[in-house]
């Protein structure tokens, strides 16, 4: 049986680049949407600490997660990120989901 698989990732922007980390994320969302496999892809920005932004992803299973990190929009922000800002990302599994 195959389950969904969700990845969290709360990035903070270097000083000075909140504009520009801000731009690369919002250009993930539409095509991250638009691919097969994908069930969710929000960015959120933390109300209190401005520059800190969180994209909340969810996939069909790990081969569409996959297929996303394979994607040029993907592989751009790969290439982008570590100069925008501090990343940690969570790659998750159901337990109890509602």
């Amino acid at each position: 049986m195959t389950s969904n698989v969700k990845t969290v990732a709360v990035l903070t922007a270097g000083p000075g680049r909140e504009a520009e980390l801000r731009t690369l994320l919002e250009g993930l969302v539409e095509p991250s949407r638009a691919e097969p496999g994908n069930l969710r892809y929000d960015l959120w920005a933390d109300q209190a600490e401005p520059g800190v932004f969180v994209l909340d992803e969810l996939y069909v299973d790990a081969a569409a997660r996959e297929a996303h990190r394979a994607t040029p929009h993907f592989q751009h922000y790969l290439a982008t990120i570590a100069q925008l800002a501090e990343r940690k990302a969570f790659n998750l599994e159901p337990r109890i989901v509602a």
